[in-house]
């Protein structure tokens, strides 16, 4: 249990640094309290799309990942991230990615942070 707040909490502070340097990535609240509470909840919907969606689609590209040497992981994760936007739009929560190059630069900047905050963060488990 300990790993998956941990994980949860290392996705929210890599959103937070997608929505903090691309304008195209937004997270509207109207207090700071809101906004974070935004950013758990996109981070939980996030990790649920990598976990459910993710293996589906790798599987079904698997040969695109060898002929692209692993470069089709960036259009993945773009694809995961429009699709975590698309839902928070359903359940009407006040994150938007726009466009897919700004999907793919905000999910190379989500892999990379939540990398090192995985790394500098303790899992317990």
């Amino acid at each position: 249990m300990k790993n998956f707040v941990v994980k949860t909490i290392a996705n929210a502070g890599a959103l937070a640094v997608a929505v903090w340097l691309l304008d195209k990535i937004t997270l509207t609240g109207d207090s700071t309290g809101k906004k974070i509470g935004t950013l758990v909840v996109v981070a939980l919907l996030f990790g649920l799309v990598n976990f459910l969606v993710k293996p589906i689609v790798k599987v079904l590209t698997f040969p695109l990942f060898i002929l692209t040497l692993g470069l089709i992981t960036l259009v993945v994760n773009a694809l995961m991230l429009l699709l975590t936007s698309w839902l928070a739009d359903k359940l009407d929560l006040s994150f938007h990615v726009e466009g897919f190059w700004t999907a793919v630069l905000g999910g190379l900047i989500i892999s990379v942070v939540s990398w090192a905050l995985n790394v500098v963060m303790p899992d317990g488990d």
